[in-house]
Formats: C-alpha cells, sequence, structure tokens
C-alpha cells in the first residue's frame, strides 16, 4: 500500500521538486498540441438516478432541493435509502469499454480523460485505500482499468480526472437532519468527513481541510498515478483552497517525477489558479479565451449546458455549436475536451451517439485544418462576438455567414465559415486585394484555394474580400461550419 514516505521518497528522486519555480519547468506532452480533441466522461453512482446532474450526492441531502423531494418521493427518506444505496443498483451490464473507444475515436478525438473519483467519493478504479471502489462494490470491475487498456487499444492517449478535494464538505448537508451521513464517522467510510459546506468560492474558508483529510487525498492520487499512469491529471477547481497549496505542490512533483521516471511526458491541468501560470496545463471550463494565446490551453465543456453526467433533461447542444467551439479553441491554441456521460448502465444514448458521431463526420472532411495546426497571425473576423472565460457557453451564439476563424499549418492558411447558412457566395475580408494603398491582414498571393472534402473551389480576390464559391452541401448541412485550405504562393 502506497504511503507517506513512498511519496517522500519519489519527490526526493527529482528532478522536480515541490516549488513553483521547479514546477513551472514542465512543458505540455509533445503530442497535446496536435491533438486538439479529447473526449471527457463523467459515469458513476450519480447516473443511476439520472436526476438533474451530476451534483445529486449533495443536492439530495439539501432540504428543499429538487433533489432532495425527487429522492424521497421515488426511493423513500434518506435514512432508509441513502446514497450509499444506489451502488448495488450500480451494476454497468451494459458496459463495453471497446465499444466506447470506438465510438470515441470515431469521433475524431485523440485523447480520453475519463473521471478516476468524482465529488461523492466513489473510485472507479481498484484501491487499497478504499473499499468504496467499483472493482469492490457495483459493478465490481476495475472501470479505469479497463478504459485505460482500451483507449491504448484504438492508439489514443489515456488521462484521469481526479474531484476528491471537494469530497471534503460534499456529503456535509446530510449532518443537518435525520439521515444516514451520520456519526460515528471515520477515515475509510465512504461519507466521512462530511464537513460543513463552505463557500467554496472563498480561498480561505472555514472549516478548512485538515491534514488527515490532506494526507488521503495526496495518497489516493498518488496510488491513481501509480496505478494507471496517466499522461495528464485534471483537478476540479477546489485545489484552489490555500490548504492544497503544499499539497498540490508535492503532488505535482511527484507525477512530473514519475512522467521522467517512465520517460512519458506528463502535465496537470488546472482551473483559474489553482496552481502556478506555467506549472499545469491552463484549462477554461465551458469558455475560452478572446484572441490567440502564446501558450497551449485546454477548455472542457459538455455535450449539454445544464449537467455532466447523463440525465433525463439534458439541455443538449447542436452539433454546429459543438462544432463551433471546437474550431475557436484551436484557432487560439486550444484543445477542446468534450464531456459525454453515459447512462447508469454503461451504454451511451442515441443522441449523445449521434453527436459525436456528427463531429467525427465533419472531422472527416475538415480536420486537415485542425489536427496539427497552430493559430495564425490574427484568430478570425466577423461581427459576432465570442464570450470569453469560465462558464460562457450558457447561450448558444447566433453566428452569420461573415464569422470566421482561421488556422494555419505547412504554409497553408485554413479558413472556416462558421455559419455559411447555403450562401452561393462566402467572403473573407482579412484577404482583400491591395487596391488604393489598402492592405488586408493577408498581404500575399493566393494561390489556390480548396474547400476541405469536396475539392478545389472557384475565388476570387476582390478590393473587398476574398470571394468563394463553396461546393454544394448536403441536405440538412448548409449551417454547418465549412473550411477551405488556402495555399498561398
Amino acid at each position: 500500500m502506497i504511503d507517506m514516505r513512498h511519496i517522500d521518497d519519489v519527490i526526493e528522486s527529482g528532478p522536480y521538486e515541490p516549488t513553483w519555480e521547479s514546477l513551472s519547468r514542465v512543458e505540455a506532452p509533445g503530442w497535446f498540441p496536435d491533438a486538439k480533441f479529447g473526449i471527457f466522461t463523467h459515469w458513476g453512482l450519480y447516473t443511476v438516478p439520472e436526476f438533474r446532474n451530476e451534483w445529486y450526492s449533495r443536492n439530495m441531502y439539501i432540504q428543499g432541493y429538487p433533489e432532495f423531494e425527487h429522492h424521497v418521493a421515488v426511493y423513500g427518506p434518506q435514512r432508509d435509502f441513502g446514497y450509499k444505496d444506489f451502488i448495488p443498483m450500480f451494476t454497468a451490464e451494459a458496459f463495453d469499454a471497446d465499444e466506447w473507444l470506438d465510438l470515441f475515436q470515431a469521433a475524431g478525438a485523440r485523447y480520453y480523460f475519463p473521471v478516476a473519483e468524482h465529488h461523492d467519493g466513489f473510485q472507479m478504479y481498484a484501491s487499497e485505500l478504499s473499499h468504496w471502489n467499483a472493482v469492490e462494490m457495483g459493478p465490481k470491475r476495475d472501470v479505469l482499468g479497463e478504459l485505460r487498456e482500451a483507449t491504448l487499444r484504438h492508439g489514443m492517449h489515456f488521462a484521469a480526472s481526479n474531484h476528491r478535494a471537494e469530497h471534503w464538505w460534499f456529503m456535509g448537508h446530510g449532518r443537518e437532519f435525520e439521515s444516514d451521513v451520520a456519526e460515528p464517522m471515520s477515515r475509510g467510510d465512504f461519507y466521512w468527513p462530511a464537513e460543513p459546506e463552505p463557500d467554496n468560492q472563498d480561498l480561505f474558508s472555514v472549516p478548512r481541510p485538515d491534514r488527515e483529510f490532506l494526507d488521503d487525498w495526496l495518497l489516493r492520487v498518488c496510488e491513481l498515478i501509480d496505478g494507471y499512469r496517466p499522461e495528464m491529471l485534471y483537478f476540479d477547481w477546489w485545489i484552489q483552497h490555500e490548504s492544497f497549496k503544499s499539497y498540490i505542490k508535492r503532488l505535482a512533483a511527484y507525477y512530473y517525477n514519475r512522467g521522467v521516471e517512465w520517460d512519458v511526458p506528463v502535465i496537470i491541468c488546472y482551473k483559474d489558479d489553482g496552481m502556478a501560470f506555467g506549472a499545469g496545463l491552463a484549462d477554461v471550463e465551458r469558455g475560452g479565451y478572446a484572441a490567440p494565446t502564446p501558450f497551449v490551453w485546454q477548455t472542457d465543456t459538455a455535450i449539454a449546458r445544464n449537467s455532466w453526467c447523463y440525465t433525463n433533461s439534458l439541455e443538449y447542444k447542436g452539433i454546429e455549436e459543438l462544432v463551433i467551439t471546437l474550431i475557436d479553441a484551436v484557432s487560439k491554441n486550444g484543445n477542446l475536451l468534450l464531456n459525454v456521460g453515459p447512462r447508469a448502465d454503461g451504454s451511451i444514448a442515441p443522441h449523445d451517439r449521434m453527436l459525436l458521431e456528427g463531429i467525427g463526420a465533419w472531422l472527416r472532411d475538415n480536420g486537415d485544418g485542425v489536427y496539427g495546426t497552430r493559430p495564425w497571425r490574427i484568430c478570425g473576423e466577423g461581427p459576432t462576438q465570442a464570450g470569453s472565460g469560465s462558464f460562457a457557453d450558457q447561450q448558444a451564439i447566433e453566428w452569420t455567414a461573415a464569422d470566421w476563424r482561421f488556422t494555419t499549418k505547412n504554409g497553408d492558411i485554413y479558413a472556416f465559415c462558421l455559419n455559411p447558412s447555403g450562401a452561393k457566395e462566402l467572403s473573407v475580408a482579412s484577404f482583400f486585394a491591395y487596391h488604393d494603398g489598402r492592405r488586408a491582414p493577408f498581404h500575399g498571393i493566393v494561390a489556390a484555394v480548396e474547400q476541405l472534402g469536396a475539392g478545389p473551389v472557384a475565388w476570387e480576390r476582390t478590393n473587398e474580400a476574398l470571394r468563394i464559391t463553396p461546393a454544394a452541401r448536403p441536405d440538412g448541412q448548409e449551417s454547418m461550419p465549412v473550411g477551405f485550405k488556402i495555399t498561398v504562393a
């Protein structure tokens, strides 16, 4: 069993030390800036009720919440049927790791990020630190191990997400009334420590995690690293809390030193300022940046606006919006990590599957302008402003045929019209011809224009724009983003 002495030994072995100065030397794995697109999955006990979202385990214990009322009506009082009682119902009878990865690969993803442990504290992998895991209970299968092996068989990169930090307070509301979240409670118990929920955005909120919980957090994540060797780790927001600072440095030094030992580049994805800038990979939840950045980054978002796990009330995004999210991120030096929530039985719902397959079909035509590209000198043009920062995806944006995004690769420039709307002619203003002393952002010679997935198309440069006559597209695809490869002389 992993212990603190082992963690200290790995940290002391170097070359990374638990300081921001040392950790900021890390670089993103070489494959990451080229991959552009990954899949995220939230799947666990919280999916069993299929109600509202993945915070069911917290919200079912908050009196007056919809989850509380739903739970009592469907399953009975929380003192008689608590969250732990979903475990025997979580049998995952339809789960097939290779079937998932077949779909993720067909969607065009190059890496995969399953959640290994969510805020609820149920581990989806084998653990010697807690018996509350999918190997010993519920499915009685090493879900994470099966997904890792399937990911590698499909030639994709395997990563893992850990949301354990929030467990400090996640079940705490269950102590406020008669429920199964009750004392005595000790380390190793499923609901432990169930502390009162603080202001979870306050970096100094109390009660602050104590040493026992923080040691347990560190041990769990290091056990996950050693057992499954993810190439990337993702942490949710609460590692920003002041109490985690020395621990996240130790964890990062441990992980980065393990990567050196394995000769496998690794990195941690973090939100906001959970780590010092440069000590990991910046991630923007449900949002992005307004302009291209000199550093590579990632946005994580979901196919639905209102939940990360599967529920019976998902507010799905359209396929056009999901593809535009990918294009916009890539034009600004980012990657898209797109979440899908499998159903409790391990199947992937038909609509979710349709969205992923649709993205894959689009990438088969347009992927040359996505994979392996870098930002051009400007990321785009057009009248419509994209939201920036976290949670900028709560409302769909109405794009027009005048909205474009640009990428570049091998000397070519790729231009994506975000909403061609079936137009017979498309205009790219950034490529207008030089005249009357006016220079466009592109002041060079265009040799050819090719529509991705269709071949060469008619074009001309006028005093106003590069005008392109797009190839005909199948019915129903008129508003899907379309890409063009602009070859320069």
